[in-house]
């Protein structure tokens, strides 16, 4: 009888759990408490990455650091160059009246437990509430977008990958601007393409990045790249299929994203008031100097006399 009163009880709550939000502030607590079993768990990959970097030898390290010296020298040579480009970029958005450019703040997170459920596409992360992370918080590895924050606990966080059944996102064509909806198959290996007319100009190759539609994802992330495009004369829509570019079952270093808080209509209206601020400057700038009361003008020298 026992037995079978908690066979009903379990079931009951897995049913409970997964198709309304009521336990939500239990699973954040319970999180809390299996936090030191999450940790034990790191601790013998955290035991071995010691004892290597301590066997490592000077001539390795030595060898690296000069590595690691050319190739910062390399990066600083490039960012010269894109810093030059992103204040112009943002002084032409300010002139064209938009929203004013800014880098996007991210936080590196690590990969702690995966789902065992194979019908699902989620991970654990070892970043939660109490590192300011999120519901909805983008995350990517370095390669693009791997999913989105669906679960915050105060020490970790769960996140559902771009592959999942359940999840879609808005995307755009990198060469032409194509908008489109890529959703999850339940292959973490592939994405497809919802509702693309079979005469839209998309073929193998293209670059799919996310397309800033939602308010979600932030806008130029990589998304995938398109794999095939299969055209059928009796059908409406094209089937176009399109691998993630980030790696999605490799990737155990990742970031999250914070992106701009404000609305659209702030960003706006900042932008309003700063192109104002620039033009009363420009204003100020043109007009011509006008003389002190202190300055006289010194009066012409008579001419010479005649010898």
């Amino acid at each position: 009888m026992r037995l079978l009163v908690f066979t009903v009880l379990s079931a009951a709550l897995m049913v409970v759990d997964a198709r309304f939000t009521l336990l939500q502030p239990v699973r954040a607590q319970l999180g809390l408490i299996v936090e030191p079993v999450y940790w034990l768990g790191r601790l013998p990959v955290r035991l071995w990455e010691s004892a290597t970097q301590e066997l490592s030898t000077r001539n390795e390290l030595t060898a690296e650091n000069e590595k690691l010296k050319a190739e910062q020298l390399m990066m600083q040579r490039r960012l010269q160059k894109l810093a030059a480009l992103t204040e112009q970029n943002v002084r032409l958005r300010e002139l064209l009246n938009s929203a004013a450019l800014v880098d996007d703040e991210v936080l590196a997170t690590e990969l702690i437990g995966i789902d065992p459920n194979p019908f699902t596409h989620r991970i654990l992360i070892d970043k939660g509430e109490k590192d300011g992370v999120v519901l909805g918080q983008p995350v990517l590895d370095a390669r693009g977008l791997m999913g989105q924050v669906v679960e915050v606990m105060p020490y970790t966080s769960r996140v559902l990958l771009l592959t999942d059944t359940t999840h879609s996102i808005p995307v755009q064509v990198n060469r032409n601007g194509l908008r489109a909806i890529a959703s999850g198959t339940g292959n973490p290996e592939r994405l497809e393409l919802r509702h693309v007319a079979d005469t839209a100009d998309i073929k193998e190759g293209d670059l799919l990045v996310s397309s800033g539609l939602g308010q979600r994802f932030p806008a130029g992330y990589p998304v995938a790249m398109v794999s095939e495009v299969i055209h059928d004369s009796g059908q409406p829509f094209a089937i176009v299929r399109a691998v993630p570019t980030a790696m999605l079952n490799r990737s155990r270093y990742m970031l999250l994203v914070f992106t701009d808080p404000r609305t659209p209509e702030q960003r706006a209206t900042e932008s309003a008031q700063a192109q104002e601020a620039l033009d009363r400057e420009i204003l100020q700038q043109a007009q011509p100097a006008q003389p002190t009361a202190n300055e006289a003008v010194a009066p012409a020298n008579p001419p010479e006399a005649a010898q």
